[in-house]
């Protein structure tokens, strides 16, 4: 598949870049894509947690234990102390305690995932690519010109390089809906989590050879 090469003005160059049919063009409709998808956006997320989340149960709530009432004739629910859970900053019934979220899934479905990722921004034409460029200087005014140009200034937008380009990691740093990211650390979720990739042309050949 050939796509057009733009410079950062927006305009067409003239020039093609061939796309790897293998990952910007694949069949989605063989096999499972979605679950495919899913587990390794799961596996992603769920790699991010801390899971450092707790709350005190009855047998670590600090109170009296002196039982406070009449087992019956009450009126109200059958208690003890102060730390029951029936009560106001009583201990939490099953509460959350600390667990590790993080999962395994082998290397050729998450490569899978992420041609499938890509296949699915071509498909929807929200891929781009850009000749080599750069900052002469660290401005976020900078990117914003170059996101006008190519009409995203108001949507979420990945730039893709080969390589960090410090100028340009730090002109999109304070945009909210901007993020630069090295092709070869890409992943599904990151290639979804957007509404437009900007890709040079120097990691087009990265991301070709995807295996």
């Amino acid at each position: 598949m050939e796509v057009a090469v733009y410079n950062i003005k927006g305009e067409d160059t003239g020039r093609k870049v061939t796309l790897n049919d293998e990952v910007f063009a694949r069949d989605l409709s063989e096999g499972n894509a979605e679950h495919t998808l899913y587990l390794d956006i799961k596996q992603y997320l769920g790699n991010q947690r801390q899971g450092t989340h707790k709350s005190k149960e009855r047998s670590e709530v600090s109170y009296s234990t002196r039982k406070m009432g009449r087992q019956k004739g009450g009126g109200g629910a059958r208690r003890g102390d102060l730390n029951s859970p029936l009560l106001y900053h009583g201990g939490r019934v099953f509460g959350p305690r600390p667990r590790d979220y993080r999962s395994k899934l082998n290397k050729k479905m998450k490569s899978l995932a992420r041609k499938i990722a890509f296949t699915s921004k071509a498909n929807d034409k929200q891929i781009f690519v850009v000749e080599n460029f750069t900052f002469d200087a660290p401005r976020t005014k900078s990117y914003m010109e170059l996101a006008k140009n190519f009409k995203l200034d108001d949507k979420k937008v990945l730039l893709v390089f080969a390589n960090v380009d410090r100028n340009v990691l730090l002109s999109v740093r304070n945009v909210p809906n901007a993020l630069m990211a090295q092709a070869i650390d890409l992943n599904a979720y990151t290639v979804l989590n957007n509404d437009a990739i900007l890709l040079t042309e120097d990691s087009v050949g990265i991301i070709n050879d995807i295996k």
